[in-house]
């Protein structure tokens, strides 16, 4: 099925949105498909270009604030992504649709065709140093679920 990048975004200082470092932890504890690699990253955006291969398909794991109740985990295939202008998705400034339409502008070859987003609603973002909320905890597995889903 071709190479997939996994990309875990988070502050696992802040709450919830560190929620990407627990999907990223689970993860590792999982027999992943061959070609597929993962990696961390305290903030999305622009940054996710730094860290594309030339891989067929992306997944962003990140904490979201879609008006869901906490803990639901969302899985957004390019087409029901939000931009920054219509939505704020995460509080790490630029959206993944953005990131991945200046990746395809610049780097045409190497910038994914399948791109997802596993988000998971996060309840509290705003608490450096707190744990992540209870229906976040339990969102984990459901994510992690979803996301070996995605690659098979």
């Amino acid at each position: 099925m071709g190479k997939t990048l996994i990309v875990c975004i988070g502050n696992d200082l802040a709450a919830d949105d560190g929620v990407g470092h627990a999907v990223y932890r689970a993860l590792v504890q999982k027999d992943l498909p061959a070609g597929t690699r993962m990696t961390l990253l305290g903030v999305g955006g622009i940054d996710l270009l730094e860290e594309i291969e030339g891989e067929d398909r992306l997944v962003v794991v990140d904490a979201v604030r879609l008006g869901a109740l906490p803990g639901t985990v969302h899985i957004l295939g390019w087409e029901q992504l939000p931009s920054i202008g219509s939505r704020p998705v995460s509080g790490h400034g630029i959206g993944i649709r953005e990131a991945i339409e200046v990746g395809r502008r610049l780097y045409p070859d190497k910038t994914p065709r399948q791109v997802y987003l596993v988000g998971i609603e996060g309840k509290c973002f705003d608490r450096l140093g707190a744990d992540l909320s209870d229906e976040v905890v339990r969102s984990v597995e459901t994510a992690t679920v979803q996301i070996l889903h995605l690659l098979h």
